[in-house]
């Protein structure tokens, strides 16, 4: 089996990684300790990109990163490469959104997740992920994490944070970027 190191200390992310990564021949470990890298891209595609590329730096093997957020169409797209920057914690961050997006009629929004494989020096196969939905106006549901509460997955007539661990990976934007790297990898 062959390591794979997580360019991330996001526990939320490296629970669903190592778990939609299993059966796929790669062991996932976490990022060293402090493990961190400045997200200065313009999307996520970039930020994902400098995060797998420092993680197979430093730690001289293969590495895995994603970045991913919420675009939300009434807010021009916000919070998008700033999602994890948009309040301190989980609950500053939903109801900084609800906030925005009080008394708004559109509430279309999508999760995008863009995931890079870096060995030292090279970014390998980069892959994307995207789920179309909506905003609530409350939270629902006790599972997930970040904004799971408030994002409805028309698909499954539930919001994120409702979903089983199987059904979440069907229909998220991160299941979806891991399914397309797998199946770029497994071309290579």
């Amino acid at each position: 089996m062959q390591r794979l190191i997580l360019a991330t200390n996001n526990q939320g992310k490296i629970k669903e990684l190592r778990h939609l990564f299993a059966g796929s021949g790669w062991q996932l470990e976490a990022a060293p300790p402090g493990f961190a890298v400045e997200e200065t891209g313009a999307t996520f595609a970039e930020n994902a990109r400098l995060k797998a590329l420092a993680a197979a730096q430093i730690t001289g093997e293969w590495s895995v990163a994603d970045d991913s957020g919420l675009v939300v169409e009434a807010l021009g797209g916000a919070p998008g490469v700033y999602s994890a920057r948009y309040g301190k914690d989980d609950d500053e961050r939903i109801a900084r959104l609800l906030t925005a997006l009080s008394g708004q009629s559109d509430r279309a929004a999508r999760f995008v997740c863009a995931i890079a494989l870096a060995r030292p020096g090279a970014a390998l196969i980069e892959a994307e992920g995207v789920c179309e939905g909506q905003i609530l106006e409350a939270p629902r549901g006790t599972g997930g994490f970040g904004y799971d509460p408030v994002f409805w997955v028309s698909e499954a007539n539930k919001s994120f944070a409702e979903l089983d661990i199987a059904e979440k990976e069907r229909y998220s934007h991160r299941g979806r970027a891991v399914r397309a790297l797998l199946a770029a990898l497994a071309t290579k």
